[in-house]
Formats: structure tokens, C-alpha cells, sequence
């Protein structure tokens, strides 16, 4: 919205593409939508995606229409409203429309019947059906700044119609910030509520103490559905596999304080303990299933203290993702050179007929062999030789790659 951006210029021209705002709760979303309207002089059709349908959406664009609302772009121009005329149709909650009701805006956006103007909590790469979201740009709001708050509630005080009336001082902002979580909304909530308890005619001085007696519980910004969910349980496992266990110990409790699934967490220790840990330190998917076990028999609230000593447990492991990248060699293998055949002396003959096509003929049996190890081809003749599995870079693994080139001389350079 500054001065020179896109967004910006294309409101002072008049003519604005339909786009979507992805942002967090409380950054203005709304608001911005309707200042645009309201700037350009549109007529404004609102909807929710919580209660609104097919029928509605069907609805408002037919209004549009017949009320003539609707200019062709200039050269006949197609594609997200731009350059339209006509009204603009802002849907809340976006994200939470099904394919089908988003499928129902497609003609109305393409033609330019309306300009589209979504809002949404949510990644809309995840949430928007591809046609839809290639007609519209994407506009990302961040939370508000500890700044941009503390001048909301300074504007508040001097704008609102009753707070200002009130003899109201501001001695401290930092329980007031904390409980909005970067929310305008909450924040303005919070406010109001704790103007409230003030005595008529008598000035209220808004303390942290003060915002705290009448805001008991700092309700933590975590949707266990939503964008939160995929970025703290990310941070949590990239802190672990970055060997961080204050990091990896904090959003666990983030997690944990907002209600989070503990077996999803679990479920990912485990993951992570293979992908990550691997055999570096194999002791590692062991503690991670056992973890799992110990959480469903045990629950919350002890449960977190079984779970934080798997997380650090697996934070200050040493690393190795030796196997995660072995399969996935192999499977990208498999997919480059198709089915190639067993090689005759690793194939099964349970029967004569088997036996006389040679199957099985020239195995040999390693226990038979000094050190239970005889070198013979595994692999496939067409991809002899090539190497899959590479030990990582750590004190067990490089005894195994010792082991490996000493078992496999001139065979694989290990």
C-alpha cells in the first residue's frame, strides 16, 4: 500500500486486478477491502464463507449484473477483473469455500462481472483451486508491529466516541500486546473490556496487573488445522535437526499449550529419529517408538515431560541421513530403469522346473564363509556396481564405510 507499489498504483488508477489477502487474524483484511471499495466508489458485495453458498455467490453476481454494473475492458481484455467497472465481491474466510463454490466465481472473475477480493487465514497455494488462484494476485499481510499496535490503542483513545470521553491513561502496553497475539481486533477487545471496569467519573491508569485481573489466560495463537500448525511443527523439527534443544524444547510447549495432537507429535519424533538421527545413533528410533507408547498409556499432562526428553534426546544426537537417502536413490533408481530382472542366483526355486532354469544355481551362503561375508553381485546386472547407500560423516558410520571398502575391494568406492 505504500506510495509506488503495485497494489497501490493500481487503486489510484482505478482499475485493480482481483487479488486475495493472506494474512493472520485482526491485520485488516476487511477493512482494506472495503477502504478500496469505498476510495474507488464501487458498489460492495460482502459474503462469508462460514455461511454463505453456491446460491449466495450466484446471487450477488447476478445483482451485479443487473444493475448494468459491468464495463468490458478495454480490447477486450480477459482475466481476474482487471481493468473491470463494475462491483466488487469480497468474500471472508475464503478458504473454508469448497471446489465447487470456488468453481462458481470462475466466469463471474474471468469476465470481469466482478472484481474479486478474497480474504484468508490460510496458505491459498493449499486452500485455492489452481483456476481460480491464477486469475487473482496474492497480497500476504504480516502480523502487526509492537508500534502498529501500541498506535491503534493510542487512536483509539482519541478517536473512539467513548473511550474518549473516559479519562483513560496508558501506563503500560505489554500485557495489552501480548493477549492480542498482533490482533487489532483482540487488542481493541481487550481494550474495551478493561475500559469497562472503570468507575464513572473516576480515571482507570491500564497497568500489565490490571489487563491481567481482567484478561485471565493469554489464549495462544495455534490452529491445529491451519497455517500454525504446519509452520510450529516445521520449526520444531528443523530445530531438532539443526541439534537445538532449547529451540526444539520451546515449540514443543507451543504445540503443547495449544492443544496439539500429542500423538502427531510423536508420530514425528519418529520420523525424525529414522530420517534425521538414522545410524548415527540407532538407539534413537527406539527411544522415539517407545515414546509412543509411553504417551498413549500415560496422556497429558505427564506426557509432556516424556516428550521433551525424546525431543532433546534426538535434538543433541549426532546426525545422519544416510538411509533417508539411500531409498530415495533407489526408488528414483527403480523409476529411471524399470523392472529389471532378479539376478539367476538370488531367485527362489521351490521347484524342479525352477531348479532345471537355473534359478538359484551359484548362491552363495554367507554364514559359510570367514567373517559370515563372501563377496556376490545383489544388484542387478544393468546396474552393477552403483552405489546407493553412502555411510554419513560420523564415528559409527565411518567404521562401517572401513568395513565396507575392506569387504568390497575394487567392487564399490566407498
Amino acid at each position: 500500500m505504500g506510495e509506488g507499489a503495485v497494489l497501490r498504483q493500481a487503486i489510484e488508477r482505478g482499475k485493480i486486478p482481483s487479488f486475495i489477502l493472506w494474512g493472520p487474524p485482526g491485520v485488516g483484511k476487511t477493512t482494506l477491502a472495503q477502504l478500496i471499495a469505498k476510495l474507488l466508489n464501487k458498489p460492495f458485495f460482502q459474503l462469508s464463507a462460514i455461511n454463505a453458498g453456491v446460491k449466495d455467490i450466484r446471487e450477488a453476481i447476478e445483482s451485479a449484473e443487473k444493475r448494468n454494473l459491468f464495463t468490458p475492458p478495454h480490447g477486450g481484455a480477459r482475466g481476474g477483473g482487471g481493468g473491470s467497472q463494475g462491483a466488487i465481491l469480497f468474500i471472508d474466510e475464503i478458504h473454508r469455500f469448497s471446489k465447487s463454490q470456488q468453481d462458481a466465481l470462475l466466469g463471474a472473475v474471468e469476465k470481469g462481472v466482478v472484481t474479486l477480493i478474497g480474504a484468508t487465514t490460510e496458505n491459498p497455494s493449499f486452500e485455492v483451486i489452481p483456476a481460480l488462484l491464477s486469475r487473482c494476485q496474492v497480497y500476504v499481510l504480516q502480523h502487526l508491529s509492537k508500534e502498529e499496535l501500541i498506535g491503534l490503542v493510542d487512536r483509539a483513545l482519541r478517536e473512539d466516541g467513548i473511550l474518549k470521553s473516559q479519562n483513560i491513561h496508558i501506563e503500560e502496553y505489554d500485557a495489552l500486546l501480548l493477549y492480542s497475539g498482533g490482533d487489532a481486533r483482540r487488542l481493541l477487545n481487550a481494550l474495551e473490556l478493561v475500559a469497562n471496569s472503570q468507575a464513572d467519573g473516576q480515571p482507570l491508569h491500564i497497568t500489565n496487573d490490571l489487563v491481567r485481573d481482567f484478561i485471565q489466560q493469554n489464549a495462544a495463537l495455534y490452529d491445529k488445522t491451519g497455517e500454525q500448525h504446519f509452520d510450529i511443527i516445521s520449526a520444531f523439527i528443523k530445530s531438532m535437526r539443526g541439534s537445538d534443544p532449547n529451540a526444539a524444547v520451546y515449540w514443543l510447549a507451543r504445540m503443547l499449550d495449544g492443544g496439539e495432537d500429542i500423538e502427531f507429535i510423536a508420530r514425528r519424533m519418529v520420523i525424525l529419529a529414522s530420517e534425521d538421527v538414522g545410524l548415527a545413533n540407532p538407539n534413537a528410533l527406539l527411544l522415539a517408538t517407545t515414546t509412543m507408547d509411553a504417551i498413549r498409556m500415560i496422556g497429558m499432562p505427564e506426557a509432556r515431560i516424556i516428550l521433551s526428553q525424546c525431543a532433546v534426546y534426538l535434538a543433541i544426537s549426532p546426525k545422519s541421513n544416510s538411509t533417508y537417502v539411500a531409498i530415495n536413490n533407489a526408488l528414483s533408481l527403480v523409476k529411471q530403469t524399470g523392472s529389471l530382472p532378479v539376478p539367476l542366483h538370488l531367485r527362489n526355486a521351490p521347484t524342479k522346473l525352477m531348479k532345471d532354469l537355473n534359478y538359484g544355481s551359484g548362491y552363495q551362503y554367507a554364514h559359510d564363509f570367514a567373517g559370515n561375508f563372501v563377496q556376490q553381485d545383489g544388484l542387478p546386472e544393468a546396474i552393477d556396481g552403483t552405489i546407493l547407500y553412502e555411510p554419513g560423516a560420523n564415528s559409527a558410520e565411518e567404521r562401517t564405510r572401513a568395513q565396507l571398502r575392506e569387504q568390497w575391494k575394487g567392487k564399490y568406492r566407498y
